[in-house]
């Protein structure tokens, strides 16, 4: 999908490189062509409004909505459903089933810790989207639709404490796994050229695609 006008040219590199690269991993692996091509992480400190940002993606694109145990989860779940659903957007939900359950989302991510549940929700939820994060440890994949590897480069957030892999690392890893893997972590418009022959299967983002995306 090429952006329509009014979009900022960040928005348009992420766009450009998460829809090449996801065009590149479905040519080698083809399940890589139903996930979505670049994934927005909520954050309830980074970003406070998801809603604004999800309602301006893509469509095909996709949200990952971490609520953290924010009191009031239920209610922006929903705002970002109802969001994502006028823009064509899937919408994840990090970790929480029930919270899923809750706003009819599309699907769950799971930290790469509680990655062993994945088979257990596959088997609750056999049309749900699957994904975990991943830092190179074992995983079992079987179950799972892709895999987002971090942090490529230097990261805020959870991440900050982690040694960035570069994109080399991230490209050896991402070739080993058995599913497809998303790159995060420190993802910005400047750095997407780096990434075009890593073999990622899409970009994913917090602050860079808030930024690309506002209004």
């Amino acid at each position: 999908m090429i952006l329509p006008t009014g979009y900022s040219d960040d928005a348009r590199a992420l766009w450009d490189a998460a829809t090449a690269l996801n065009r590149a991993a479905a040519a080698v692996s083809p399940a890589a062509a139903g996930l979505p091509p670049l994934l927005f992480f909520t954050d309830p400190v980074r970003t406070p409004r998801p809603w604004e940002t999800a309602a301006r993606l893509p469509t095909g694109a996709g949200v990952v909505y971490r609520a953290f145990g924010v009191e009031d989860a239920v209610r922006i779940g929903r705002r970002l459903r109802e969001a994502t659903e006028r823009a064509g957007v899937k919408l994840l939900v990090g970790l929480d089933a029930g919270l899923a359950e809750a706003v009819a989302a599309d699907g769950l991510h799971l930290p790469e810790r509680e990655a062993a549940w994945a088979a257990v929700i596959r088997a609750d939820h056999p049309d749900w989207l699957l994904t975990a994060a991943w830092h190179g440890g074992a995983v079992r994949t079987d179950v799972l639709d892709a895999l987002v590897l971090s942090p490529v480069f230097p990261a805020g957030g959870a991440s900050a404490d982690k040694p960035a892999l570069g994109v080399i690392a991230f490209g050896e890893k991402a070739r080993r796994a058995a599913v497809p893997v998303y790159a995060l972590g420190g993802i910005r418009p400047d750095r997407t050229e780096l990434l075009m022959q890593s073999g990622a299967c899409g970009l994913a983002g917090v602050e860079a695609v808030q930024s690309a995306f506002a209004a």
